[in-house]
């Protein structure tokens, strides 16, 4: 599933060729990928005849905000909210191009060009909110934690001391810190010297601020460069992401490890993989 770095990476690709452009129209070639107004004309309602004001990202939310209605320019903007899952992919259509493979939802602009979301796993989501007030009301959307630059060391302490859970597990919570999946923890988790089986609540102070600060110059190294690429992840571009090409310890179990040269060990921990070295992130 595309983490904080990739969508990040989707965002910022999209903004450039999106922003100032009208919604003109809409096409669903896959009813399954609308949730809350479940319907091609609800969705529509909401989206048409806005102004694409900007391209952003929330958690693992791709989030495109439009402007007031014309009809009704002192209103309130709207959002609509792109939950990649796992396969789910933005690229930006021109107007003579062929009709893109696993096209989900399109949303037509006043160029003659379409911003297209594949998927092909069918998993991802498309949300249109009236507002961003409603946007927030979300229920997924509202429990969100904050994202890792907006957490402070003295939060994140006071959020893992009361937990008993494993501490790759409440890596993984997104009420927790938001945006941080499999890839990211693991990759935190030895940076920050930290066994991902060790209890919250039995770190110490210091290396739970070690983890923070791992946590954000990760997550930061992986925005430079432009996110993983596992297996289906691309920018918009097509391009696959290249922080893979520096992992220490994601999906690298048997390897030596990069420190000391003892191979690498797996465990489950939330029903994720979890790869560690058991001598530098010692329980």
């Amino acid at each position: 599933m595309p983490e904080l770095p990739e969508v990040e990476t989707i965002a910022r690709a999209l903004a450039p060729g999106l922003v100032g452009r009208l919604v003109t129209g809409l096409d669903v070639p896959d009813a399954k990928v609308l949730a809350g107004p479940k319907t091609r004309a609800a969705f529509a309602k909401v989206a048409l005849g806005r102004a694409i004001t900007a391209v952003a990202r929330r958690a693992k939310l791709l989030l495109v905000h439009l402007g007031p209605h014309p009809e009704a320019p002192s209103g309130p903007g709207a959002v609509i909210a792109f939950h990649l899952k796992m396969t789910g992919r933005f690229h930006i259509a021109g107007p003579h191009d062929p009709a893109p493979d696993r096209a989900r939802l399109l949303l037509r602009l006043d160029d003659g060009h379409s911003l297209v979301f594949s998927d092909l796993r069918r998993f991802g989501t498309a949300r249109a909110f009236a507002s961003p007030e409603a946007l927030a009301a979300w229920d997924f959307y509202a429990t969100l934690g904050p994202e890792p630059w907006d957490m402070t060391p003295q939060a994140f302490e006071a959020a893992l001391c009361r937990r008993t859970t494993r501490v790759k597990a409440a890596l993984l919570d997104q009420t927790l810190i938001a945006g941080v999946g499999n890839i990211y923890a693991d990759e935190s988790l030895f940076a920050a010297g930290v066994h991902p089986e060790t209890p919250c609540r039995d770190l110490s102070p210091a290396k739970r601020a070690a983890l923070l600060g791992a946590i954000q110059a990760v997550i930061a190294r992986a925005i430079a460069a432009g996110g993983s690429t596992i297996r289906d992840y691309r920018t918009p571009d097509g391009v696959e992401g290249g922080f893979q090409n520096e992992f220490s310890v994601y999906g690298k179990a048997g390897e030596p490890c990069p420190a000391c040269g003892r191979p690498l060990d797996s465990l489950k921990v939330a029903g994720r993989t979890s790869t560690f070295c058991p001598r530098c992130q010692k329980k």
